[in-house]
């Protein structure tokens, strides 16, 4: 079978090409069988004394799957990869039948070859080390075999970037904010009523430890850590320099990691849950988005110093408004997300707009040279949100979009009201048809129909907030 675009749009057809090239694992063996490749490999697994490695993937949920193979197979796995079951890809999630999305028992698995150059040792086991992979199907699978696999986002968000390049010149970089709650001994937090506990140093003192593991951990791992901060009770935010939107997206999922391990070293929690609590800020990953002609950042005029974007920026925040509504159920997936934009004074926009240093809109400019994404939270899989926004931007930089005045303006936001529930994003995400033909049609139905069961069993559920509005006050 052969895919095909859902409009004739170029990136669309371009990604589809991509898809639907049968030797794109024979090139990728290829490339690992490369002599200076294998020699390299081996040579930093002696080094580190490395015995053990996680081949993994990230996730639809921007979870990580991954198998353990002992280190003496590196060469075996460069060229064979490594086999999942096809829903690995999607969470392992199933509908309120019981049926595996994404595919049954019968589903066929799919080849993930390893990416030699994403290879690195974890600082807490150096015994253990991790490389990133890409899905394939199986060779040996007729009509289909040796294709990338369309639900592998990490693979996607590479070669739409490459796209994007290519049409534009532009390469895209980005930073992120993730904010995120830890909880356990030692880390209460005592206030006075009606004030916050941010950027107190008593409270960076608390997490002292906990951080200072965290940096460790990460500056090993390849993270250029810059700063951090306390921002609610229990709340920090740790940041690192800002990169091509690939490797930010590889970090993002890294740090999640490395802040799992450390929770288990220190005996606390640290949940990356949206909105843990009301009345306090949620946790969210805002995206600093710039884009570069070479070593020239496109988002400013070179000279002005009062705070603007250049007319690119203009066109392509025109683009990022006008698809900030189908791309709500990305930037904030979940359920729990969406309680982020109800509990007023927290900062989460609610409305398709920009600004020049406005914490309430969209898009804020704080500094010539970025654009502030302000939507997505701690729970995005950054490789989707990543691929949403270049669509999104190529869409306004090719219709040279007017993203209206900042703040608001006499126009009032260009994108409108965003969806303010799951159920209501997801109609929005499927009814933006440039944002799905974006992206691959079974990575729309497989995310369409996650989200959709999320949302169902969420309306299903009894809470205790039923039963307090419910229980004993009716009729």
């Amino acid at each position: 079978m052969t895919l095909t675009p859902v409009r004739p749009d170029p990136a669309a057809v371009e990604m589809l090409a991509a898809l639907n090239d049968r030797d794109a694992f024979a090139r990728h063996q290829e490339r690992n069988l490369r002599p200076e490749t294998v020699r390299e490999l081996g040579r930093k697994i002696e080094e580190a004394g490395v015995e053990y490695v996680y081949y993994a993937l990230p996730t639809i949920g921007s979870r990580m799957v991954a198998k353990m193979v002992p280190a003496n197979h590196f060469r075996r796995n460069l060229e064979k990869g490594i086999c999942f079951h096809r829903t690995a890809l999607s969470d392992l999630q199933n509908d309120r039948y019981g049926n595996l999305i994404g595919g049954g028992i019968e589903a066929r698995e799919f080849w993930a070859l390893p990416e030699p150059d994403t290879f690195v040792v974890l600082p807490w086991d150096t015994k253990v080390a991790r490389i990133f992979c890409t899905a394939y199907e199986p060779p040996h699978l007729p009509e289909v075999g040796g294709r990338l696999m369309p639900v592998d986002t990490r693979s996607l968000l590479i070669r739409s970037h490459e796209a994007f390049t290519a049409r534009t010149g532009f390469e895209v970089r980005s930073g992120t904010e993730p904010e995120m709650t830890w909880e356990g001994p030692g880390l209460e937090v005592v206030k006075k009523p009606g004030t916050s506990p941010a950027y107190q140093v008593e409270n960076l003192e608390r997490m002292r430890p906990i951080y200072k593991q965290l940096v460790t951990y990460a500056t090993a791992m390849g993270l250029d850590m810059i700063e951090g901060d306390y921002e609610d009770d229990g709340q920090i935010e740790l940041n690192w320099m800002y990169d091509r939107v690939e490797k930010t997206a590889d970090r993002l999922v890294t740090y999640r990691q490395i802040c799992k391990q450390v929770a288990r070293e220190f005996g606390v929690t640290a949940s990356f849950m949206p909105k843990p609590y009301n009345g306090q800020m949620g946790n969210g990953c805002h995206h600093n988005l710039s884009l570069w002609d070479g070593d020239t950042n496109v988002i400013e005029d070179a000279g002005r110093v009062e705070l603007h974007v250049s007319e690119t920026a203009k066109h392509a925040i025109g683009g990022l408004l006008a698809h900030a509504p189908g791309s709500m159920a990305v930037m904030a997936s979940t359920v729990n997300s969406y309680k982020r934009f109800w509990d007023a004074g927290q900062f989460a926009p609610s409305l398709a707009n920009w600004g020049l240093d406005s914490r309430g809109c969209l898009i804020r400019i704080s500094s010539n040279g970025r654009m502030e994404y302000r939507v997505p939270d701690a729970a995005v899989n950054p490789y989707l949100s990543h691929t949403l926004l270049i669509a999104a931007m190529q869409d306004g930089l090719d219709r040279q979009l007017d993203p209206g005045l900042p703040d608001g303006g006499a126009d009032g936001p260009v994108g409108g009201q965003l969806p303010l529930t799951l159920g209501d994003a997801i109609d929005a995400f499927v009814s933006d048809t440039y944002l799905t033909a974006a992206l691959p049609e079974d990575l729309v139905a497989i995310y369409t129909q996650l989200k959709q069961e999320e949302w169902a069993r969420y309306c299903g559920a009894i809470t205790e907030w039923d039963r307090e509005m419910y229980w004993e006050t009716i009729p």
